[in-house]
Parts: structure tokens; C-alpha cells; sequence
């Protein structure tokens, strides 16, 4: 079963939270999720996994009547969180896929520590189209903000 593991970011001032980070905390991190990626690939669970442009170059691009496409700034502008990436994983069992999400969501922030936010969410969408959310850290700093969609 394939599963879809997005991985969300923080803003910064600007665009990326990351680009403050000290560059010993930024090739942590990046180590991280290479060596993790090597793992995957190893026991054939990796299918895929891409990281995305910043904030400030998504768009909204949507059919016009007359065929060309309107394109505008967004979806979030104004978001304090973004799609960073994500990674296909084919594996046996959506519990498997939720420990790769846990094992990614303890890639390193600056000092060390796990970084645990809402990038730790998972939503694992099976090939059937059915959807499950959870948090693959029992951890989750802004539970009391309300989920967006």
C-alpha cells in the first residue's frame, strides 16, 4: 500500500523558518532526512520524496472559460506553516507508514532536540482514497490550534 507522508514547515520572517537556523543545526537536519531516506531505499519502502519551494513562489492556478489558466498568489499567504515536502512510502500496514512519520518527525531542530509541531502530522491516503490523520508524535506543541484542511 502506498502512502503520501507531507511534511510541513514553519515560516521565518520571510519564507523559510530554516534559513535563521546556524548552519551546524541545518546539516543536521538535512543528515537526518538523508540518512533516513537511504534507510527507506534500503528496505524498499521509499518511493518517492521531493522537498517543495518556499511559500512566496506557491500559487493558486485555476481554468478560465476560455481555456488559459488565472494564476494568483496563495493558498496561504498569510499561513505560519507551509508544505515543505513529502515522501511516497510503500509499505505493508498504515502502522508502519505512521513510524516512518514518527521517525521523521524526530529530525533534529537548532540544539539537538526533535523538531515536534505540526510538521509531525502525517495524513496517510491509501491508493483506495481513504484518509487518516494523526499525530506521529504523542506530542503535538499547537494541539489547541484548530486543524486546517
Amino acid at each position: 500500500m502506498k502512502y503520501m507522508l507531507m511534511m510541513r514547515a514553519g515560516r521565518g520572517q520571510g519564507d523559510w523558518g530554516v534559513l535563521g537556523w546556524a548552519p551546524q543545526d541545518l546539516k543536521a537536519h538535512i543528515d537526518f532526512m538523508l540518512r533516513l531516506n537511504k534507510d527507506l531505499t534500503e528496505s524498499g519502502e521509499l518511493v518517492g520524496a521531493e522537498g517543495l519551494a518556499g511559500p512566496a513562489e506557491a500559487r493558486v492556478v485555476r481554468a478560465t472559460k476560455g481555456g488559459a489558466p488565472a494564476v494568483t498568489d496563495g493558498p496561504f499567504a498569510e499561513a505560519k506553516e507551509f508544505l515543505a515536502g513529502f515522501r511516497i512510502v510503500d509499505c505493508e500496514s498504515a502502522e508502519r507508514a505512521y513510524e516512518i512519520a514518527g521517525r521523521a518527525s524526530a529530525a533534529p531542530a537548532p540544539g539537538g532536540a526533535p523538531l515536534i509541531s505540526r510538521a509531525a502530522r502525517l495524513t496517510a491516503r491509501r491508493t483506495t482514497g481513504e484518509e487518516r490523520k494523526t499525530d506521529a508524535e504523542p506530542r503535538d506543541l499547537d494541539r489547541d490550534q484548530p486543524d486546517r484542511p
